[in-house]
């Protein structure tokens, strides 16, 4: 299931749009539902300071995509932005986290005192909270429903001020005013989700990487961990944001740095072997396939796909989770898929069609010649929610 770009469950921004009238028509046009009379008055109190930093920082206000980054052990919180879709995120600010509870590793139940582990966004604003200002995350995520407490899963987990909390990201009254007002800002420019990175730790430091590894000897945790390091140095490497995957047993599928053309697929090795000699197959290139009309026509292709499978659905079954294993021959065509994992009978043969007719790729390279190559991809289809 995709976290990114303009799906459900995406962690990516939606690109918005937004006509500047100068820095006043800039100004009211964030007053919008996620400012109260209190939460307006500290975006008066606030906002003339944050431009200035902005300024001084070579960035312009407001920004129209915001990335938040955390990190648990280490205690901060960083603040990315930029104005244009393609241009990489620039750091605009590392803030200081009060407090944390519980230890390393994910939230599992209510009551655990444990600050999640993830990839969320913000879901909520709240002017009016107890602690002084909120910004909510979708917690439980995707990832975090099928691995959590059914019953006991928890919730309610937010970035909010006041320096007190268990399970939350508590930062202090001045933080949050400022981290408030900059989230509200790109909101109102169109950025409806919000991506929040929830790190155990900060994993250029040397000593808080050290600490993690006393907690990677759990192999469950251990897989978790690699998941959120890709992720963490695919942002450092190229300062755009992973695409991050749910598979059908709830783990996160984030592409690796060392997948640089590919940000949808992992190489598997499940497909049938005999298939796979059949269509000579390479079991390692140097280069592997890129779909032919770019990264966001492929996003485009899996939103459209998993839409169309929804009333498919069988009855009674709001959501189901599948993964489908294709061929690509050195052509670049699409010759061969099947459904290796999850799914129904009818969603599953639709599902297969689609790929093979409608996938064109650039295809994978070994030796400076083209050559065949097989990928896998996961996909959530569910139900729509009714009014």
């Amino acid at each position: 299931m995709l976290y990114n770009m303009k799906m459900k469950y995406c962690f990516y921004l939606l690109i918005g749009s937004f006509l500047s009238f100068g820095i006043k028509a800039q100004t009211s046009s964030i007053n919008l539902q996620v400012f109260g009379v209190k939460a307006d008055l500290i975006r008066e109190k606030v906002e003339d300071t944050l431009q200035k930093q902005f300024t001084e920082k070579g960035l312009k206000w407001p920004a129209r995509y915001l990335f938040i980054r955390t990190y648990k052990y280490d205690k901060q919180l960083e603040v990315w932005v930029k104005n244009d879709w393609e241009e990489p995120f620039k750091l605009f600010k590392s803030y200081k986290v009060c407090i944390t509870s519980g230890t390393i590793g994910p939230k599992r139940k209510e009551g655990d005192k444990q600050v999640p582990e993830g990839f969320y966004y913000i879901n909520e604003f709240n002017p009016n909270s107890n602690y002084h200002l909120a910004l909510g995350l979708n917690y439980p995520n995707s990832s975090d429903r099928m691995l959590s407490d059914v019953a006991r899963r928890g919730g309610d987990i937010y970035i909010h001020g006041s320096c007190v909390s268990i399970g939350c990201i508590p930062l202090t009254d001045e933080v949050i005013e400022e981290v408030y007002v900059i989230a509200a800002a790109s909101k109102a420019r169109g950025q409806d989700f919000i991506p929040v990175h929830v790190y155990p730790v900060n994993f250029k430091v040397k000593k808080s990487f050290e600490y993690l590894r006393k907690f990677t000897e759990e192999p469950s945790y251990s897989s978790l961990a690699a998941q959120f390091k890709n992720a963490f140095y695919y942002f450092e490497e190229k300062r755009q944001l992973p695409v991050v995957m749910v598979n059908a047993r709830g783990e996160y599928v984030v592409n690796a740095p060392e997948a640089k053309d590919n940000f949808y697929t992992e190489v598997r090795d499940s497909l049938n072997e005999d298939i796979a000699v059949k269509f000579g197959v390479a079991d390692n290139v140097d280069r592997l396939p890129a779909f032919k009309e770019g990264n966001a026509t492929f996003r485009n292709f899996l939103v459209s796909l998993e839409k169309d499978m929804a009333p498919l659905l069988p009855s009674g079954m709001h959501r189901i989770y599948l993964v489908v294993e294709f061929i690509i021959d050195k052509e670049g065509n699409t010759v061969h898929a099947q459904v290796t994992k999850g799914g129904a009978e009818t969603i599953n043969e639709k599902v297969i069609e689609s790929f093979v007719n409608n996938c064109k790729w650039m295809p994978a390279i070994k030796e400076n010649q083209p050559v065949a190559s097989k990928l896998v991809q996961s996909l959530t289809i569910e139900r729509p929610e009714e009014d």
